[in-house]
């Protein structure tokens, strides 16, 4: 099967409106996405381990997230607001479709999480956070995406860089307002604030530029790293250093940092 059948053979399963054959099919998909049979070049190796360390449902959202780019005939190109929106609804309501028929929806999200899980704990400029255990439940908007493929490439490329503190997706949903969110959960750790000359120090230690210490982003040509302030940096009480939120992206050059990267979504099967 060619990059062409492949996006052909998903838009089918769209279509037909997520029979069981479909959903087999993208589980059988899914499948050879964690076993790096099926490539998706617009990861690299570790980025498409990170999708996968996400669960079959954060990569079977990503592969319906794509087959919306793949077939725009403007893959990789810079879009305005309206273009960019016009395309997350569509993104939204074919991933909505699906996890409709898989029953990992939440309808009124924040209400349903509330009586599951007990008042939020926390609330930052995206994410919602409740307590599960050991573990956080996050719902996560697209304040800062837009798109749901890149809200994904977010969670996906966070797993691949700070694998201690992986996001596994469980659901999706939309508040009562009508905001999609992304549902996650990941494991709570607990520790001290750091300072933003200590993160800045860990950060670069991994590779990374400061850029704009305002907004504390740092980059590679590779990825795009922000939002690696005090709240979204812990220390804990062993001195280890967990990096529990960013705002990390595949640095495109229409990010302004340098970035050599394109947003495909060509696949390869070997």
């Amino acid at each position: 099967m060619n990059n062409q059948d492949f996006w052909a053979d998903i838009n089918s399963i769209i279509k037909g409106g997520f029979t069981a054959n479909g959903l087999a099919k993208l589980e059988s998909y899914a499948e050879q996405f964690i076993s790096k049979r099926l490539v998706y070049q617009r990861f690299s190796s570790e980025e498409q381990y990170g999708c996968a360390e996400g669960g079959a449902t954060n990569v079977i959202a990503s592969i319906l997230a794509g087959a919306n780019v793949a077939t725009s005939g403007r893959i990789g190109a810079a879009l305005d607001f309206k273009e960019e929106c016009e395309r997350g609804k569509a993104q939204e309501t074919i991933i909505e479709r699906w996890a409709r028929k898989v029953g990992c929806w939440y309808d009124e999200a924040e209400k349903k999480l509330t009586a599951e899980l007990g008042e939020q704990i926390a609330e930052g400029g995206e994410a919602h956070v409740f307590k599960l255990g050991c573990n956080l439940i996050k719902a996560i908007g697209l304040d800062y995406y837009i798109q749901p493929i890149l809200a994904l490439d977010r969670i996906s490329l966070h797993n691949a860089f700070f694998p201690e503190t992986k996001m596994t997706v469980v659901g999706f949903g939309r508040f009562s307002d009508g905001r999609f969110q992304i549902i996650v959960e990941q494991q709570h750790i607990q520790g001290s604030q750091m300072s933003d000359a200590d993160i800045s120090v860990f950060a670069q230690k991994l590779g990374f530029k400061l850029i704009n210490p305002k907004n504390w982003t740092y980059a590679t040509p590779e990825i795009y790293l922000s939002d690696l302030h005090d709240e979204n940096v812990i220390r804990s009480k062993e001195g280890n250093i967990f990096v529990v939120d960013c705002d990390i992206r595949i640095n495109t050059p229409e990010l302004k940092c340098d970035g050599v990267r394109t947003l495909t979504t060509e696949v390869e099967f070997i």
